[in-house]
């Protein structure tokens, strides 16, 4: 039986060893999770929200023993680690409130009455990335079970702890048997098997762009729905009438938190060039504020990246003579550390200013006026988050508009919200997560027309 070993990155100890399921599994699972399906749909709306919430209070029953799997799993501080199990909870909460409001229309027609109705899919698999293991798994899940579906959840391989433990305690709190049912495993073994899988209605997936046009394909064979959350360059726009002392304050955490290991990271600073030395003048004491150590630490705002291959690979966009302007510190011997790195180049900046890093490093580019920062703000064919800093309300929204991405922010880096649309322009994915219409995504709508005519 092939296994999976979990290591901490932060000390490269192995933490869990878990069976790899196979494709046999994956055929095994999504037969049960068919029939758990079937009686899930049939529930009364309102005893599917009670399900759900209840399994939200068990979530929050378990908030610090989630917490510490996923510093263990993950390297996440400690203090993101609990706010990521708090949005597995929120998401079941929301997801929760909007079963008994997945309403149909009725539509004037001539000779009768027009409903339509909102059916769910079937089973549906969600493929979790390891960047953010318990909310992303959950943005899948939670609306999908609320929609009336059954989920088939494979976590990436280096992080299944928190969604193992998550599908004990949606048993815990009286949801089905094999409604949601989580499969560890190889994404070319597990995972290719669920996204070819004839009994699967929908493929959730979030990782890398390469990887979703491999699954967009696969799922194009049987016409299989499909929502993709892919890679982002994103950009943090700084004009020279913002004020540069807090957005130079708040670049860190925007590209930092998570060791830049967030497809919505804001790894491209764009910079007018009248205010260009002083944000960087500015930006350095931020930069070398962000406490790095230990994941345990509730001080620490920025741990290790998930495996010595995504150590490898930051490493290669900052070659020694890379024109690094700031340089954090990181912690010496084990562990997957890298500092915090910002890039000042000349020119468009090369690799590093239009490939997505995964890791902590920024590039920081002079623009001349709002054309030219809409221009290089444009420069990639990502389009997923970004944020922007000025006093300006019209170039807030001009800017806004003409910015090709999904998810953005005026003076701040808050850009996502499980209560609002989720989803990239261009290579960053395809579909929305989140908001008010997450239970329609895992729907399928049904006309009905019902004749009033008289018989003759």
């Amino acid at each position: 039986m092939h296994e999976l070993h979990v290591l901490n990155p932060a000390t490269e100890e192995v933490v869990a060893t878990v069976p790899a399921a196979t494709p046999q599994d994956v055929d095994a699972a999504v037969a049960r999770a068919a029939a758990a399906q079937r009686g899930w749909a049939a529930l009364a709306p309102a005893d599917r929200a009670r399900l759900l919430r209840r399994f939200a209070a068990v979530v929050d029953d378990h908030i610090e023993e989630l917490a510490g799997l996923e510093v263990r799993e993950a390297g996440h501080p400690v203090g993101n680690a609990r706010w990521e199990a708090g949005n597995a909870r929120d998401l079941l909460e929301y997801a929760a409130g909007g079963i008994e409001r997945l309403n149909g229309s009725q539509i004037p027609v001539a000779g009768g009455l027009n409903v339509t109705f909102h059916e769910p899919l079937g089973v549906v698999a969600v493929i979790a990335p390891w960047n953010f293991p318990m909310p992303i798994a959950a943005w899948g899940t939670a609306p999908a079970l609320a929609a009336g579906n059954a989920v088939v959840l494979k976590p990436a391989e280096t992080t299944p702890l928190t969604a193992l433990r998550l599908a004990e305690l949606a048993l815990e709190a009286g949801l089905p048997e094999d409604l949601f049912q989580v499969l560890p495993g190889e994404g070319p073994v597990a995972g290719n098997a669920l996204v070819e899988h004839p009994g699967v209605a929908k493929v959730v997936f979030t990782g890398s762009t390469a990887v979703g046009k491999q699954i967009m394909a696969k799922c194009a064979a049987s016409v299989k729905r499909v929502t993709l959350e892919l890679g982002g360059k994103s950009p943090n726009i700084v004009f020279a009438d913002a004020d540069i002392e807090q957005a130079a304050a708040a670049a860190p955490g925007s590209f930092l938190d998570n060791t830049g290991q967030d497809c919505c990271a804001r790894t491209r600073i764009l910079v007018q060039r009248s205010a260009y030395d002083r944000f960087m003048e500015l930006l350095e004491p931020a930069v070398k504020a962000f406490t790095v150590g230990d994941p345990a630490d509730p001080a620490t705002q920025m741990g290790p990246l998930i495996s010595a291959a995504q150590r490898e690979r930051v490493r290669s966009f900052v070659p020694q003579d890379a024109p690094a302007a700031i340089r954090g510190d990181a912690p010496e011997g084990k562990g997957f550390w890298y500092p915090a790195t910002v890039l000042a180049p000349a020119g468009d900046g090369g690799p590093a200013a239009v490939e997505e890093i995964f890791g902590p490093v920024a590039v920081v580019l002079p623009f001349e006026d709002e054309a030219d920062a809409v221009r290089l703000a444009n420069a990639t064919p990502y389009g997923l988050s970004g944020s922007l800093w000025t006093r300006d309300v019209g170039r807030a929204i001009r800017v806004s508009r003409a910015v090709a991405a999904g998810n953005l922010s005026v003076n701040s880096h808050s850009s996502v919200r499980y209560s609002t649309p989720f989803g990239g322009f261009g290579q960053s994915g395809l579909g929305r997560e989140l908001g008010p219409g997450a239970l329609t995504a895992f729907t399928e709508t049904k006309n009905v027309f019902i004749s009033t005519e008289e018989s003759k």
